[in-house]
């Protein structure tokens, strides 16, 4: 009998301690051994993927879900399958926009029970509102909410509104609590203007403002707290000096910052729609830089997919962020940790993130030398880009899953293809 369901091999397996040739043993679902590449294993199908790399798989933190219009389940069905074909193998779901939004324990069944049976496992936010409760909170975390979300303005308008300064304490308050995580939406209502400037004229102080009042307000209260998206790489100070005041704060940010300045996108692109907007080439310099400061407080980089505000960046997300990588001279390694291995840890997601024998065989196949570009007519704000890096294939607990081939139709390689330089 077969000691392992599935074998599957990799001159370039990325595991925690860095790339190298390794075999992966896999058997009722997780990673029951990593063995030298030639190792000899019996197991019912063997998958030898040479050069290509063996990635874990994604975590895709605050990952907008519902399509206006669209009936919530059809709306987790095609977000699961776009993020296979991104190489995200767990989505965590942001609890608005949405109908209804995850901001009560009825709400966080309905959003469950839409989500059964999607390609990839969901996990979910909790949302706090100016109405939360203690109770509420509590519901939401007994039901399994990974981590609660707020906002400072409109991040999850127009189903929860901004929060106050009291409001935040308390929500803080209560949140650690129950030892858990707030994610929070910082840019501040009242730098943005009633009715609020236009997408792509939201001021970078907004995002200052928004993170000196949470500043503030963790280190009264002492909560964990991770800002998202975090985009101004004037606020990277600010963000550095929180630690040393013993305020817990990290960030999340985005490939669309990383990748694509303010100057680039024409007018009808969905990346205008961006809230925080792109922000300059400078901008997304610093922040690579602020990035990739040693012991940085930006952990984690996930797609900041939203289709209800039409930015649809889930599918392409990690070919973007690796082009931009591989051209600063990054190594798999970081791409594996801002995506995976961090957002795992960040939320107590116990055996995802990892290549590791008792983890979960969430595994990504990523040819990271193909070349690719974006088909012109794509609704993602890469559209026309030649991105370095393609999802392969995909296992999700140890199963392949299927790559839909439409979703790659004129997706190819195309000679002489234009858009930015990331």
């Amino acid at each position: 009998m077969p000691e392992f369901d599935s074998v599957i091999r990799s001159r370039r397996t990325v595991v925690p301690e860095g790339t190298r040739p390794a075999c992966v043993g896999i058997r009722d679902g997780r990673i029951e051994a990593i063995r030298p590449y030639a190792a000899e294993l019996s197991a019912r199908e063997v998958v030898d993927l040479g050069e290509t790399a063996l990635l874990p798989g994604a975590i895709d933190l605050g990952t907008g879900v519902h399509v206006p219009g669209q009936e919530l389940r059809e709306s987790y069905l095609r977000t699961g399958e776009a993020a296979l074909r991104g190489g995200v193998t767990c989505v965590v779901a942001s609890p608005a926009p949405g109908r209804p939004a995850i901001i009560c324990a009825d709400s966080l069944q309905l959003h469950q029970r839409a989500a059964a049976g999607t390609a990839v496992p969901v996990a979910f936010l909790g949302g706090v509102t100016r109405g939360t409760g203690p109770l509420d909170l509590a519901d939401l975390h007994a039901g399994g909410v990974v981590a609660f979300q707020g906002s400072l303005s409109d991040g999850g308008a127009p189903d929860m509104a901004a929060l106050e300064d009291a409001q935040l304490r308390k929500a803080m308050a209560e949140i650690a609590a129950l030892n858990a995580l707030l994610v929070v939406h910082a840019e501040d209502a009242r730098e943005l203007g009633a009715p609020p400037v236009a997408a792509e004229q939201r001021p970078p102080r907004a995002e200052r403002r928004g993170l000196e009042r949470v500043i503030a307000a963790a280190r009264v209260v002492g909560a964990r707290t991770h800002v998202a998206p975090f985009t101004a790489a004037e606020c990277a100070a600010l963000l550095a000096a929180a630690g040393a005041v013993g305020v817990g704060l990290t960030a999340h940010t985005c490939p669309h910052y990383l990748c694509l300045p303010s100057e680039y996108p024409g007018p009808g692109s969905p990346a205008r729609a961006c809230r925080p907007p792109l922000r300059s080439d400078a901008n997304r310099k610093a922040l690579w830089s602020a990035l990739l400061e040693p012991d940085s407080a930006i952990l984690t980089v996930g797609s900041g997919h939203l289709p209800a505000i039409g930015l649809y960046t889930l599918e392409w997300s990690l070919s973007a962020l690796w082009t931009a990588a591989r051209k600063r001279g990054l190594s798999l390694s970081d791409l594996a940790r801002w995506t995976s291995q961090a957002p795992a840890d960040l939320l107590g997601l116990g055996g995802r993130g990892r290549i590791r024998e008792g983890f979960d065989a969430d595994l990504v196949a990523f040819g990271d030398q193909a070349a690719q570009t974006v088909p012109e007519n794509d609704p993602s704000p890469y559209a026309g880009m030649r991105l370095t890096g393609r999802v392969e294939r995909v296992w999700v607990a140890g199963r392949p899953t299927r790559v839909a081939p439409a979703a790659r139709a004129g997706a190819a390689e195309q000679a002489g293809a234009g858009g930015p330089r990331v």
